[in-house]
């Protein structure tokens, strides 16, 4: 019986997300986001022993959109998620999807070596990694 390849997070990450500040508007981090598919925002540490924070799209429906917030007055600390839940990019998209489960995850940054290198989500793994391992 042959084993498959084991397909690693690295193999299917978006390398490619925007990073912003904390302190930018909501209405400021839509405007300049280049990689809207990742579907989520990467809150930058401010200092060596800050951490990295999360916003995701959904975020800015239920706590802006939906609460008819001015994007313009919203600032991204105000709904990220920090500290965020990352991933290791050797890690097996098995236990990755596990970890997802396990805290309710949809996506989350790809570190190595305190610095982010990607994003991953459900659609990432599913498409790219199932479809991979199917092949």
């Amino acid at each position: 019986m042959s084993q498959k390849p084991v397909v690693r997070v690295r193999d299917v990450m978006k390398p490619n997300f925007d990073i912003v500040n904390g302190l930018d508007t909501v209405a400021e981090a839509l405007r300049n986001s280049k990689y809207p598919d990742t579907k989520c925002f990467i809150v930058d540490m401010r200092h060596d022993n800050d951490e990295y924070g999360i916003v995701l799209l959904s975020d800015i429906a239920k706590d802006v959109l939906a609460k008819n917030k001015s994007p313009e007055r919203v600032n991204i600390y105000e709904i990220m998620s920090k500290p965020v839940i990352s991933v290791d990019p050797d890690m097996d998209i098995r236990y990755c999807t596990r970890l997802f489960d396990t805290f309710g995850l949809s996506r989350a940054p790809v570190v190595d070596n305190r610095k982010v290198i990607g994003v991953v989500g459900y659609t990432d793994i599913v498409l790219r990694g199932m479809r991979d391992r199917l092949s």
